[in-house]
This record gives structure tokens, sequence and C-alpha cells, in this order.
């Protein structure tokens, strides 16, 4: 009886892969690495010595010289580094730091070797202080075929290459730093005069500038328009020799002051530092597996190719597969099939809102965006550091926030022209403005920008109060603001006329003919408004009126706005304010109707709040998600405050100031009265044409808002032209003698 062969076991194959992809298992070799590099730097430094460290340490000698010791800390780092990693502190990896640091270790081993190395191979490669074998190899081969003055001057060359990408130091950076060195000492060679000729403080200024000083102070007291304020304050910090105030009012005096200021830019140690993302690999690799388990039980077979880690959601990109039919013919799944399985992702998920992007566009993927456990915040640091912030070189650039892969967004306003916000209550929208009025004043001197804030909830913008580069104080009144925009159509007449005078196409175009014959530039203006529904409650017909004439006409003149609501309806976000506002921003919101009156498409509806965002940008036809940026009361006082210690006590009356005083004034005051005067012949006649008088009556005929039409009626019944209001809110009686 023949016994069967039983066939011999294999032995179990250790599956490498899985093994790399374990927590625990890449925890213990980031624990090796970090021994490894310890007693490496021990051995070096004769604490311990053995066989294998002795071997070890000479083999890093013999190629590296001196460089041993820094490559020994590069391993003790990088352990530590992967280490900390793997306990849920994601790190923020840049190549530039590890390109540069490998390049300035190679030209100091080589330049090493040329300063105090010898020809002579195994006699220099034995000394602990050479350039090793890499320092010798790399030397003999630049010195035989470029000779060794030049090859001193390449790894020179080389080695402030590296210092500069390992610090991230440009020549921008390097330009930048010596300009303000420059300012400092102009500053402190300008405050030495005064402290000597302090007996003549009179005589000096005529001298200076003997006939710009009386312009001003002739101009700004007699005609009451209220652009002679910007106008002295846009020009005066580009010639240094303004420097003392002119001999006129007070008000003049002190905005020359004010601009003669040679300022200094805040640095960004001002703001928080950033943290990491929240999400881990683990985390990543459950919800991948929860993802394509749901969508399988349901008969859809599909692939997690790539995940997208964001501060508040992670995009997982998922690929369709194929469906086998009856006839052996495959179908691939659906894009709609997988969209219309949302909710029921959500509860496999535990996640209480899930957005699915159908496809990513410009991806061959469809995007599952699943909220993660913690929402990080995105530090308004971290973006204006980012190379996206950089390249942009706008003045009016802003840090927008961190997308779903967890790339900083940054928009340049002067390209929009204008933004609207809107979002419901607490969804962001407040600290978005305080965000981009924070990035405004970081990149401009109040020389180059000018902001105006409205503020009808008068707890928010407050805080920006004394900033030199606000326009007065921040505008909480709501019977003000009508005025104040009004001013600044009237701003926005008065440049193009400037422009045309100078045959200038834009602003850009105007302050550079004005550099070239050395004159005052014209600042940016960019209007802030925090809440638009309670503007349009009070006088919807002028403020829509007012700024659909601004938003389009406004851009080349430089002023810019950024208009918020938290109603995002149709009788507050009218056809007309969209039409004129192409880029926007849509935070939470309450329902899909809302989000389709903010962006025109749905969305906005499954965001998860507290800066969660879609950003439709004007040359985008599709919004991306992003996390916007956040900036703390802290943040924003040191930032005022860096600008006030460099000002002072800076308090400017408002140009609309003369406006307002206008009104109330006799009727021979200019400024807001002639608007009012203008239309009282008007509304005289209408009354007496109809024969009937009341306050709908003017909204209609005249096309102006009910506080206007009830100023109107005040007006012409203190004149006698009609009589006293009628009960049960009749018409009121024209008497025919009044006087016109």
């Amino acid at each position: 009886m023949s016994k069967r062969s039983s066939p011999k076991r294999q032995p179990p194959s250790i599956d490498w892969r899985a093994l790399l992809t374990d927590p625990l298992a890449r925890q213990i070799l980031a624990l090796l690495i970090l021994a490894w590099g310890t007693i490496t730097l021990l051995g070096l430094l004769g604490i311990t010595h053995g066989r294998w460290i002795d071997a070890w340490n000479g083999l890093l000698v013999f190629w590296f010289g001196w460089g041993a010791y820094p490559i020994a800390a590069m391993i003790f780092l990088a352990g530590g580094l992967w280490l900390y990693h793997l306990i849920d502190r994601p790190l923020l990896w840049r190549w530039r730091p590890c390109v540069g640091i490998e390049l300035t270790m190679v030209g100091l081993l080589v330049l090493t070797h040329a300063l105090v190395g010898s020809d002579h191979l195994p006699a220099h490669t034995m000394e602990r202080w050479s350039g090793g074998l890499v320092g010798w190899a790399i030397f003999t081969l630049f010195s035989t075929y470029l000779g060794k003055p030049i090859a001193v001057v390449l790894l020179l060359s080389i080695t402030v290459v590296g210092l500069a990408l390992t610090f991230d130091v440009g020549i921008a950076d390097v330009r930048r730093a010596v300009e303000r060195w420059q300012r400092r000492r102009n500053t402190a060679v300008r405050s030495l005069p005064p402290v000597r000729t302090s007996s003549r403080p009179a005589p000096a200024p005529p001298p200076l500038r003997s006939a710009p000083p009386p312009a001003p102070a002739n101009v700004s007291p007699s005609p009451p328009i209220p652009a002679t304020s910007p106008a002295p304050l846009a020009g005066a910090p580009r010639p240094a020799v303004t420097s003392a105030p002119p001999p006129s009012t007070a008000p003049p005096a002190t905005v020359t002051s004010l601009a003669s200021t040679q300022y200094s830019l805040p640095p960004l140690s001002l703001l928080d530092e950033p943290s990491g993302p929240p999400l881990t690999d683990a985390e990543i690799l459950r919800k991948s597996k929860i993802i394509e388990e749901t969508l399988a039980q349901f008969g859809l077979p599909i692939e997690v190719s790539e995940v997208r880690v964001g501060p508040t959601v992670t995009q997982f990109g998922v690929k369709p597969g194929y469906v086998e039919r009856s006839n052996n013919v495959s179908r691939k799944v659906r894009v709609n099939q997988i969209s219309a399985l949302a909710d029921d992702l959500a509860l496999a998920l535990a996640a209480p809102r899930l957005r699915i992007e159908a496809p990513v566009p410009g991806r061959p993927v469809v995007g599952i965006e699943v909220p993660n456990d913690k929402i990080q915040l995105v530090g308004l640091r971290e973006v204006l550091e980012s190379d996206e912030f950089r390249t942009l070189k706008s003045p009016l650039a802003f840090a927008v926030g961190r997308n779903v892969a967890g790339d900083p967004v940054a928009a340049d306003l002067s390209r929009m022209p204008h933004l609207l916000i809107a979002g419901t209550t607490g969804s962001g929208k407040s600290v978005c403005i305080k965000s981009i009025i924070t990035c405004l004043i970081f990149n401009n001197t109040p020389a180059e920008l000018r902001l105006v804030m409205i503020d009808p909830k008068m707890v928010e913008l407050v805080r920006f109060n004394g900033l030199p580069h606000l326009y007065g104080h921040v505008e909480v009144d709501l019977e003000r603001v009508v005025k104040v925009l009004r001013w600044v159509a009237w701003e926005m007449d008065r440049r193009y006329k400037q422009f045309a005078a100078a045959s200038a196409r834009n602003i850009e175009d105007y302050n550079r003919l004005m550099r070239r014959k050395e004159a005052p530039s014209m600042p940016r203006i960019v209007v802030l408004i925090d809440e638009l529904a309670d503007l349009m409650m009070i006088a919807p017909d002028e403020v829509e009126r007012t700024i659909c004439r601004i938003a389009q006409m406004a851009r080349a003149t430089g002023i810019h706005l950024v208009v918020a609501t938290q109603r995002p309806s149709t009788d507050v976000v009218t056809g007309l304010i969209k039409a004129n506002f192409p880029a926007r921003i849509s935070f939470a919101t309450a329902s899909q109707t809302d989000s389709r009156v903010i962006l025109d498409m749905p969305g906005a509806e499954t965001l998860m709040g507290h800066g969660d965002m879609l950003f439709l940008p004007s040359d985008a036809g599709y919004p991306q998600r992003i996390q916007g940026c956040y900036v703390s009361e802290d943040e924003e006082d040191r930032v005022v405050a860096f600008w006030r210690e460099q000002v002072g006590d800076w308090a400017a009356e408002a140009p609309w100031e003369r406006i307002m005083s206008g009104t109330e004034g006799s009727k021979g005051t200019t400024g807001g009265g002639d608007e009012e005067d203008e239309l009282l012949p008007a509304a005289i006649a209408l009354v007496r044409e109809t024969g009937s008088a009341s306050a709908s009556l003017l909204q209609r005929k005249l096309h102006i808002g009910h506080p206007r039409a009830a100023r109107l009626m005040r007006l012409m019944e203190e004149r006698g032209i009609v009589g006293p209001p009628e009960a049960a809110g009749r018409s009121r009686a024209v008497i025919m003698g009044g006087e016109e």
C-alpha cells in the first residue's frame, strides 16, 4: 500500500506592503531611526564605542568628513519628525528648506576641501575635519575642468543659493529689507533738523515748499466739496520734501503730517502660528473602506483613487467601476447613481452633512466630501506666507483660506473687482470681512489705500476705529450710510474728471503719470458693508441704484466694494446687484433656494458653518470649497496697535461730513443739499400738476426712496405748498399760493 505523499507546507510569506502601512509597524520603524541617529551622534562625540559603531562612524567620516555630524543630526531629526507625524501631529513639509540644506552642506564640504584639504586622497579622508571623499571628488572635478578660482566662486554661489532656500529668503525679501533700512535711516536723518533748529520753527517751512502749502490751505476751507481731504492725503507721501506741515487750518495740517510719515509694513510675527491638519492615516483608511463597502452593497463597484485632506472636510476621489450585465457586456457606473446615494453614505459615515461633487472639475473622479471629526482653524499667517499669495503681486491681494486639499487659496480684489458675501448668522461673514481688512492693511500704507467701513450691527468693525487707513470712523448710523455711499459715487465722478484731464485710462496710468511729474498720486478705496439687508430696508431704491452705479463704473478709479448680508433673498440681493458682483462667497445657507440666489446653483446648504465656504471667482464657472481664514481679536488689536504706534492719536474728519452738515444747513450750502434743492422744484411742479401730494406719488414719479420723498413733503409743507397730513393716510391738499 503506497503512502500518499503529503504536500509540503509553504512558509508563510510576509506582506511587506501591508506591514509598512500598519501604523504600529511604522511607529516602530520611526523609533529605530531615532535610536540610530542617537547612537551615531554619541559615537561621533566619543561618548560610546563599539565595533559596529566605530565602523559606521568611520564610514561616515570617510565619505563626508565633518559632514558626518550634521548627517547624524539629520537622521535623528528625521526619526523624531516621523514619529511626531505618526502620533497625530501632522507636519507641513516644504521642499525648499530640504533642498537648501543639501546644497549648503555640499557647498561647505567642497569649500572645506578647497581651503584645508590635501590632494592626497587617503591622507585627506582620514582627517575628521576634512571634506571627505565627497568634497575631494567634487572639488577635483570642478578644479580640473574650470580651474580653482572659478570653482571656488561657483561653490560660493551654490552655498548662497542653499542658504537662501533654507531660510526661504528671495531677492524681493532682500530688497524690502534694504528699503526698510533706508526708510528708517531717512526717518532718523529727517528727525534731526527740527531738534537742531528748534529756535527757528517758523521760517524753516516756507523755503522748502513755498508754493504748494498755500494751495491746500486756500482750497480746503472755502469750497465745501468733500474731496479736498483725500486729495492732499493721497499725494503727500510721495515727495520727501513735504515734511513740514503747511501753515493752515487744523484739519489740512493734520492730514499733511500723517501723509508725510515714512511707514513700515507690519511683520508677520504679529499673527499667530498655524496648526496642522487633524485627520490621521488610520481614519482615512477606515472612511475609504466604508465608502467602498457602502456603494458596493448598492451594486456600484468603485475605487477610492485619491484622498485630499483639508482643514474642514476630506475629499475622497472615487473612480466608478464597471457592472457586468447578463449578456457579458460591461457597463460603467453612472455619476448620478453615486450622487443619489449621498444620504446613505452620510448614514454609513455618521456624518452630519455630506457633499458630492460630481465630477470634480479638471479631475476624472467623483469627489465625496466628508466632514472631519475636528475642524482646523486656518490662520491668516500661513496663507500670507504661501507661494500662492506671493505670486499675485497685487496691493489688493487677500487670503481666502485653504481648499479641500489643504492648499492655500488667495485672491485679488482688483480683478474681481467687487465681492459679494452671504450666509446665515454665525457662518463666518464678519470674520471673512475682518480677515480681508487685515490683509489689506498688512500690504498697504495709508497713502496707498483708504477704507470706508459700514457696520450696521455696531459691534463687528468698530475695533478698527483709529486706524490711519480709515476715512473718519466706522459708520454705524443707518441714516448716514446713504450719504456715505453718495459721497463714494461723487468721489468716483471726481476721479474720472481727473483722469480725463491727465489723459489717463485708469488709476494705474494716472499714478504712473503723477510719479513721473513728481505730483501727488491717488490712493485706492475699498468700501466694506457688513450688512446690506438693513440698508435695503431703509432706502431700497437709492441704495440699490447707488451700489450698482459704483459697481459698474468704479473699477477704473480704484474703488472696490465688499458687501455682506445674512439674508440672501431676492429683495436684498437683487438681480442688478448680482449682475455687478461676479465674485461671490457663500457660507452656510438655510435652504437650497438661498444657495441658488447667491451662487445660481445648489451646494451652500450642505456646508458646515464656522468659516466653511464656497468661493466663486469672477473668472471661474464653478465654486471651490474653502475653509476661510480666522483672525482672532488679539491679532486684530496687535495689527491696529502697530499702525497706531506709527501715526499716534489719529482722528480726522470724514470727507462726507460736509454732506451731513449741508443737508441741515441753509439752502446756499453745497454738498448733499444740492440734490434736494434740485428735486424740490420738480416735486412742486409735480404736485401742482396732479393736484394731490403724497410720498408714494413722489417715489413713483421721481424714482426716489421713501426717506427722501418724506423729506421733500416736509420741505413743501414748510413752504406752504402742501397742507398738513390727512387722516387714514390720504393725499395732502395742494395750496396753490405757496412760494416756489
